[in-house]
């Protein structure tokens, strides 16, 4: 008789082929799980393709302003059918010719029959394909800009907030000098700042490959227009123009330098940096139960665990943001291993690296935007911290405070630094509170200060300028970002943190 664990194998070791059959196919968790609407948007089959048929419409634009025999039918045909896109021909056609871009040639020409003659007229491949990248680039980065800046202006508040709170302050993880929670978090949004400016310099730099020819010589266009070097100039202008491109790559081969990609993913990787940094540290807060992240009503923290409150959401931005960090050492590769004009071995990882890594940076950037909105502070448990440590931090106020009332530095020093060894042998041998001050306050050689020992161990006394370093750092460099992107901070993100 077959045992329960028998009957257990014979059921497990083969999965039946009509069970499960429309969950079969391997799915992305970036995109199935984190990703916004908006950054998917932007990496979309419509976004893609439908930028390709712009390009079109704008490359007969502009040749037929510049003398070229295309009609105003023609251009017609084309502006109306830039967004019904059949996707079933375009890729039966692709099967067809072995060759994605003339099979979108083909669907678009099939809507547009009068127009299909002068499709892609005198462009390559990479015409359609180099400068629709470049799109998604510019407006995936003005996402993360919007966000980015989104981020500074709820981390402000929390910084204002908490400003003059004093808490310990850490060098290699041990207690140091005291600083504020504000002006610890003014250490994430400087970070983040810096991030801001190289995305807005990313944005102003960014240029369109604009109109160059199979191996950027532009001879192509130079055969169309009869060898007039002025309107092949023009040409590449006015298409730039149409796009929204005040300028493209001075020179290229077929491809604009995949140099740019690695300077974007850089830019990318840095966002991810700072994020990993400032959830590392909330991390590390959470362990001592000073901070928390927003935590649901009903959240389960572990499945086991019942009463856990982990700080998921900075462990996800973490995790992203380690992924983030690797991609541009891709880019780089693959920008160094581009032969002479262009080999295709660039087009596989392109297709991955360049969405995938705006997709999680803007996964990230709504987290930290959700993480710092709901992010709270235990007062209560971060001064018993202080207070359980600025009794030896206070040792030398007191020292100076005896000596003016006349005492000997060397003997109050002497006196001190045993008390201090006693009180931290009672700390760390037996477990108890540090007790330093009440031995201070016992100790005749110390009789300068025991009647005002609580008023010189006041933690707002030893944060140094760490509150008025919050309301400079804010007001010289949060506060004109804030004010010159009031329209970036008005616009509402569409999706939410559901998980």
């Amino acid at each position: 008789m077959s045992s329960n664990a028998d009957k257990f194998l014979s059921v497990a070791s083969v999965f039946p082929d009509d069970a499960l059959t429309d969950q079969r196919v391997y799915e992305h968790p970036l995109v199935q799980r984190y990703a916004t609407k908006e950054m998917s948007f932007v990496w979309s089959p419509a976004m893609k393709f439908a930028t390709w048929r712009k390009l079109w419409t704008a490359l007969a634009t502009a040749e037929q302003e510049l003398g070229l025999e295309i009609t105003d039918e023609q251009l017609e045909e084309m502006r109306s059918h830039l967004f019904d896109i059949n996707f079933d021909l375009a890729a039966a056609k692709e099967a067809e010719f072995r060759h994605d871009v003339m099979g979108h040639v083909h669907a678009f020409g099939d809507v547009a029959p009068k127009a299909m003659p002068i499709i892609h007229l005198g462009a390559t491949s990479c015409y359609v394909g180099d400068n629709t990248d470049i799109v998604q680039i510019r407006e995936s980065l003005l996402l993360v800009k919007r966000k980015l800046v989104q981020v500074l202006q709820i981390l402000k508040d929390f910084a204002v907030k908490y400003r003059d709170l004093p808490t310990l302050g850490f060098t290699h993880y041990q207690p140091a000098q005291l600083t504020t929670v504000g002006k610890r978090c003014c250490l994430w949004m400087q970070e983040l700042m810096m991030d801001y400016e190289r995305v807005c310099l990313e944005i102003e730099k960014l240029p369109m490959r604009g109109v160059k020819g199979t191996t950027g010589t532009q001879a192509t266009f130079l055969e169309l227009f009869d060898g007039d070097h002025e309107k092949v100039k023009a040409l590449n202008k006015r298409v730039c123009e149409l796009m929204g491109f005040d300028k493209s790559i001075p020179v290229s081969g077929q491809t604009y330098t995949r140099k740019i990609d690695f300077a974007v993913l850089s830019v990318l990787s840095g966002i991810a940096q700072s994020a990993y940094k400032m959830c590392g540290d909330i991390r590390l807060l959470a362990n001592l139960k000073e901070v928390e992240e927003p935590f649901a009503k009903t959240q389960i923290g572990s499945s086991a665990m019942a009463y856990k409150r982990n700080p998921m959401r900075s462990e996800r931005v973490c995790s992203l943001a380690r992924y983030v960090m690797g991609l541009p050492n891709g880019a780089a590769n693959t920008s160094a291993n581009q032969w002479f004009e262009r080999t295709l071995d660039d087009s596989a990882i392109r297709r991955i690296i360049l969405p995938e890594g705006f997709l999680a940076t803007d996964v990230i950037l709504t987290l930290l935007a959700n993480i710092a909105d709901g992010l709270h502070v235990w007062p209560e448990v971060v001064k018993s911290h202080v207070m359980a440590e600025l009794p030896f931090m206070s040792t030398e106020v007191i020292l100076m405070e005896c000596v003016k009332a006349g005492g000997d530095r060397q003997e109050l020093h002497e006196a001190i630094r045993v008390h201090s060894m006693e009180a931290g042998a009672v700390v760390k041998g037996q477990g108890k509170p540090n007790d330093l001050l009440e031995r201070v306050a016992k100790d005749p050689i110390f009789a300068a200060v025991h009647d005002k020992l609580a008023s010189l161990i006041d933690p707002k006394l030893f944060v140094g300028r760490a509150p008025e370093q919050v309301g400079e750092f804010i007001g010289d460099e949060i506060e004109p970002i804030l004010e010159a992107n009031k329209s970036l901070l008005a616009q509402q993100s569409v999706d939410q943190v559901n998980v």
